[in-house]
């Protein structure tokens, strides 16, 4: 399950998530948030909640007690494993140490901090709300409570050298948290960044140096007992994230709050962008979604996406009975090009990205992928 708290201190320059930066409406959002869980519950019927995951926007905007009506109202209205994995997004500048004892005491029992970066220089240009000294702070603190820690770091900053890309692994790794996710800085259209770059205030994004800087994250983290599970993603043994696990396996999952997506299976579904079209709608007890009923060539393409960004690979297995054997033989056809430039392998019936191909997989995943023709 995915909530999501569309509100954040200040819009960082490369965000097109959806949020807003007021918090007038608050406590209305979060009473609606509540109500489309009740709303919904009729969905999970017959399904367990294994995860719960608050996204964002910021969700350590939110007090404890806020953050706890949420999950007692999930609580409520669905069956919910015994020990699931409660995740809270959170930003280190909200993370005092009064609040991450507070929060210990909750039933989160994992933390995806959003470092980013531990260069202030690098922090102004993507208009964080932290600096680099709460950075440090506030995982001082939170190891000390937490076992079950993410941090977020982002490669291919503009102006970002490889030595600083090293110091910030390095300065990560650190501090023993068992897992880091991190990203490639992407100019998203209609965001700051965006504008900054066309304007000439910031250098454009360097794709070699990205590649380069992401070739150095592998490597650091592998040699530290890393498992690279997804391409973004690296885990110690037993603390992958269970939560984008779930998404990359294929399983249903329900998105709670405005812009915020579910997949049953066969069917996806997203919430209106918009904060008070959101709330007028759930007030009225109306559903403010979309529905897109996927044909099976769109499952395939996702399958294919998904599988090649981990270390599970696409099964050549289930490619041909989910899909038929029909899809099996086009995937082997298109994959031969890449597996001749050793950027696909496969491996015990695994089609799999070699490490080559790794920061290429996205593009390879494209080329695989079938055209739905009626």
């Amino acid at each position: 399950m995915y909530i999501h708290i569309p509100f954040c201190k200040q819009a960082c320059h490369y965000c097109d998530f959806h949020f807003s930066t007021s918090l007038k409406k608050k406590d209305d959002l979060i009473n609606a948030l509540a109500k489309e869980l009740k709303l919904r519950k009729e969905e999970f019927n017959n399904k367990t909640v294994e995860t719960i995951y608050f996204g964002g926007g910021t969700p350590s905007l939110l007090s404890i007690d806020e953050l706890r009506f949420l999950i007692d109202t999930v609580y409520q209205n669905y069956k919910v494993n015994e020990s699931p994995e409660i995740t809270l997004e959170a930003n280190p500048d909200d993370l005092s140490k009064k609040i991450i004892i507070e929060l210990s005491k909750s039933s989160i029992n994992r933390l995806s901090i959003g470092i980013q970066s531990f260069f202030d220089s690098d922090l102004k240009l993507m208009n964080r709300a932290h600096n680099s000294e709460e950075a440090t702070k506030c995982l001082h603190e939170a190891t000390k409570y937490f076992d079950n820690i993410s941090l977020d770091l982002i490669y291919g900053i503009p102006g970002a050298s490889n030595e600083q890309w090293i110091d910030n692994i390095e300065t990560a790794l650190s501090f023993n948290v068992p897992h880091i996710s991190s990203y490639a800085l992407t100019v998203e259209p209609k965001t700051a960044l965006k504008t900054f770059i066309e304007k000439g205030i910031i250098e454009d994004v360097d794709d070699e140096k990205a590649q380069e800087q992401f070739f150095i994250l592998t490597e650091k983290l592998e040699d530290a007992n890393f498992m690279h599970y997804e391409l973004s993603n690296f885990g110690k043994e037993g603390y992958f994230s269970k939560n984008n696990s779930a998404y990359w396996q294929g399983k249903p999952y329900l998105g709670i709050g405005p812009s915020a997506h579910s997949f049953n299976g066969t069917q996806r579904s997203w919430n209106v962008k918009n904060n008070s079209k959101y709330m007028k709608s759930i007030e009225n007890e109306e559903l403010p979604l979309e529905v897109e009923t996927l044909t099976i060539t769109d499952r395939y393409n996702e399958y294919v996406m998904t599988g090649l960004r981990t270390i599970w690979g696409v099964s050549l297995e289930k490619v041909e009975s989910n899909f038929g054997l029909h899809y099996k033989k086009y995937l082997l056809e298109q994959s031969q090009p890449f597996i001749n430039e050793h950027l696909l392998y496969i491996e015990d019936e695994k089609l799999r990205v070699t490490k080559k191909g790794q920061f290429l997989s996205d593009g390879i995943a494209s080329e695989l992928f079938k055209l739905n023709l009626v």
